[in-house]
């Protein structure tokens, strides 16, 4: 390393494949927590969701053009699924926010469960209220099974 330069920490990388491997995504950083949601898709689907910006802290692979898309109520997002497997992939707003950036959140339970084990949760009610929940000591191990 030249004198000056400053040596760039490797950041931590989670990753996640729908159950045929032919949808990968990759969440770069830490993941400060997933959200447990109880609306009529998320409860549903059984999903914890991670979030971040499309293509940024988030990135999804789909080589085959296996994904398939589910839009619903608001039609604001959409539930993107491998039309292969039928696994949930992610959600994606369909269309950037006022910051230019596409919101995107990954399903954590493609992910290997030793990597998000200790990943606290945030309990969210978007079936009344759409408001976070009061935090407990829940980690994403203890909703594992």
């Amino acid at each position: 390393m030249a004198t000056g330069e400053r040596q760039q920490p490797i950041s931590k990388v989670t990753r996640g494949s729908c159950h045929c491997g032919a949808v990968h995504w990759e969440f770069r950083g830490a993941i400060p927590d997933a959200t447990i949601c109880n609306c009529t898709v998320c409860r549903r689907y059984g999903v914890l969701w991670a979030y971040e910006y499309d293509g940024q802290g988030i990135q999804v692979e789909d080589k085959t053009d296996a994904l398939t898309a589910y839009v619903c109520g608001s039609r604001s997002l959409s539930f993107n699924f491998c039309r292969h497997c039928g696994n949930l992939v992610s959600w994606r707003a369909l269309a950037p926010s006022n910051n230019g950036q596409t919101r995107i959140a990954v399903n954590l339970r493609l992910a290997e469960p030793a990597d998000v084990a200790d990943i606290r949760l945030q309990r969210f009610d978007g079936l009344h209220s759409f408001e976070d929940l009061s935090p407990d000591a829940r980690k994403v191990a203890d909703v594992w099974f």
